[in-house]
């Protein structure tokens, strides 16, 4: 079976992550890796209140991990999530492979690389006019 990559959502209760803030990352990983999953970008997306509350809380710690594991082991780690009670909702979507590196890219926070490229390329142009027009 071929591995794809997810985007993966996470809703933890605001109180859990405000006493552990390393512990919500490390649960993530955790359960990823117990479904042979590896993690590709994990990180704290927004603390926010939630448009309605969901148990009770009305606020909660957004995570975004992108991972890339195999489709048959998603019902595990949607399981693993529904038996963690500091997770209060999540959503694993499947990632296009054509936006896996920029998406990826983007949640580690480095600079991506089509994007440099374009705007580069313009700016140097449109400097090298400027400094023909100036010459002539």
């Amino acid at each position: 079976m071929a591995e794809n990559v997810y985007e993966c959502m996470f809703i933890f209760n605001a109180n859990t992550y405000a006493k552990n803030p390393a512990g919500v990352g490390k649960t993530v990983e955790e359960m990823v890796k117990a479904v042979d999953g590896e993690i590709l970008a994990s990180r704290l997306w927004n603390e926010q209140k939630l448009a309605y509350p969901i148990n009770g809380h009305r606020k909660g710690a957004y995570w975004l991990t992108y991972a890339r594991m195999e489709s048959t082991i998603i019902s595990k780690l949607n399981r693993a999530c529904q038996l963690n009670d500091g997770i209060l909702r999540h959503l694993v979507i499947k990632i296009d492979p054509r936006l896996v590196d920029t998406m990826v890219a983007v949640a580690k926070g480095e600079a991506v690389p089509d994007a440099e490229e374009g705007e580069g390329g313009e700016a140097d142009a449109g400097e090298k006019q400027e400094e023909a027009v100036s010459a002539s």
